[in-house]
Formats: structure tokens, C-alpha cells, sequence
């Protein structure tokens, strides 16, 4: 019996995403598993990979250890604000770049292009001595505006409102409509898809953040979720106690894949569409 081309590759497809799946949900898996036992079953060799009884005990443990509460609540705080302060920042920016003539327009998009190939840790001196200067270490104002200028947000939607006919600009203004008025019945309802994987993408990166939130806060009251599981690893016992490490680790995932699973069609078209065009 002989099976035709077009059935191989269907069957190395789903293969392949079958292994990739595992490759990516086995560690989750794992982190689970270890995250419901005791301390010296963590260290267990060969691993255990049932799980066991131990995850709400943990969980609270970790839970006490860092104040979850407090660096749960910053860290959503800051993605918020962030994420919807990049979103109306992006969309106007891009508004202005698409649908008006100024001076410097030229100028001003490829300067902001060349900031995208800028990574924080570059201007992390004088980003600081800003924030000391305006008194702003250990708040969130400092934790959220140096964010809020996205390259990539404006980018993304100015791809977009270049695909938008001009003939809708046009009618909107033989009906008497101001350009805010525009933007706002027309560009930003056209742009949900947008707009909700933009958010998705910000909410997750700011989630993580570590590296300037470490160093604009010493308030314990300002640490954020990263920073809270890095006080994980400082245990009493001398070796890291994984089985709370992994409690704290999946309380932590917790919110990102909540916004992720919420707006996980948006997402994908918003995705699929700038790789499209």
C-alpha cells in the first residue's frame, strides 16, 4: 500500500508540533510536579514527576516569604498603566506620523527608529540620574513613564493605518468630522485587533521586567513580581528550596497567561496581520 506525499507531510507536521509541544510544556509540567512536594523530594534523584500533596503549603510558604501580595499588586499596577499608556501614546503618534504634514516628519520617524535598536541597559545611567534628579526613585512614576514611548507600538499601527483607504479620511471630513473625531469612530475601532495584541505583548514584557525596577526601588513595599522570586533563592537551609521556588514561579505566571488566554484570538489576527503585510 502505498501513501502519497501529502499524507507524510501531515503526519511530520503534526510530529513536529507534537514534540514542540512537549519541549514547551514539559518544564511547566515539571514545575508543577515540583512545586507539590517537600524540600527533599525536590532533590530527589531520579526526579519525581508524579505530583504529590505539598502545593497549597508551598504555595503559602512562598507566598509568606516575599509578601506576594504587595509585589503581585506592583507588578500589575505598573503593566497596566504601561500597557494602556503605550497603546494611546502609539496610536496617536502613529496618527500624527500617517494623516499630517509637519515639519521634521521626515526626521522625527527615523529617529524614532534608531531609539528601537537602543536597549534599556544603555541608558540605564542617565535614565537613573533623571529620576534621582526629579525625586522619583521608589514610585511608580518611575517605574512607568521611561516605558511609555513605544518604537514598536508606533510602528505597528502606523503599518496599519497606511492600509486604510484614504477615501474614509475623506468622507470623514465631507461629514464635518475633526480628526480626533476620525480617529476615534473610525482608525481606533478599525484597529482592535491591534490594540489587543499590542496589549498582550507590553503586559507580558512589563510583567517581567527585571533589571530597572531592581534598580530604581529599594522600598521593600515597590518590589515587583521578578524581584520577589528572586528572594526566593535566599534560603535558610543553604540550598535553594525548589519545591517553593516552583510555587512562587507558577503564582507569578499566573497573570500573564490570564491576559494572554483573555485576548488570545486578538492576539493571533493582530499577529497574523502585520505578518501579512
Amino acid at each position: 500500500m502505498r501513501i502519497n506525499r501529502k499524507t507524510l507531510q501531515h503526519v511530520g507536521i503534526h510530529a513536529i508540533l507534537i514534540i514542540a509541544l512537549i519541549a514547551v510544556a514539559f518544564p511547566i509540567y515539571y514545575a508543577f510536579t515540583m512545586a507539590t512536594h517537600t524540600h527533599q523530594d525536590a532533590y530527589a534523584f531520579p526526579p519525581i514527576l508524579t505530583p504529590g500533596d505539598q502545593f497549597v503549603p508551598n504555595v503559602l510558604e512562598a507566598w509568606r516569604r516575599v509578601d506576594m501580595g504587595v509585589v503581585l499588586n506592583n507588578s500589575l499596577i505598573i503593566a497596566v498603566l504601561v500597557s494602556i499608556g503605550k497603546i494611546v501614546f502609539s496610536v496617536l503618534a502613529a496618527f500624527a506620523f500617517t494623516h499630517f504634514k509637519f515639519k521634521g516628519s521626515w526626521f522625527l520617524f527615523p529617529l524614532c527608529m534608531v531609539t528601537q535598536m537602543m536597549p534599556l541597559p544603555i541608558r540605564v545611567i542617565p535614565l537613573y540620574q533623571t529620576m534621582a534628579n526629579l525625586g522619583w526613585l521608589n514610585t511608580y512614576k518611575a517605574l512607568t513613564i521611561p516605558y511609555l514611548a513605544s518604537t514598536t507600538g508606533i510602528i505597528l499601527f502606523r503599518q496599519f493605518y497606511m492600509t486604510v483607504p484614504e477615501e474614509l479620511a475623506d468622507a470623514a471630513r465631507v461629514d464635518g468630522a475633526s480628526p480626533m473625531q476620525y480617529l476615534r469612530s473610525i482608525l481606533i475601532p478599525l484597529s482592535w485587533t491591534n490594540i489587543a495584541a499590542l496589549l498582550v505583548i507590553e503586559f507580558v514584557y512589563m510583567w517581567n521586567e527585571y533589571l530597572w525596577p531592581n534598580i530604581v526601588t529599594t522600598a521593600s513595599d515597590m518590589r515587583v513580581a521578578q524581584m520577589g522570586l528572586r528572594m526566593l533563592y535566599t534560603s535558610e537551609r543553604g540550598a535553594a528550596e525548589w519545591n517553593i521556588i516552583m510555587a512562587g514561579t507558577l503564582v507569578i505566571m499566573l497573570p500573564p497567561l490570564i491576559v494572554l488566554i483573555l485576548f488570545r484570538k486578538q492576539f493571533a489576527q493582530g499577529i497574523a496581520m502585520q505578518t501579512t503585510k
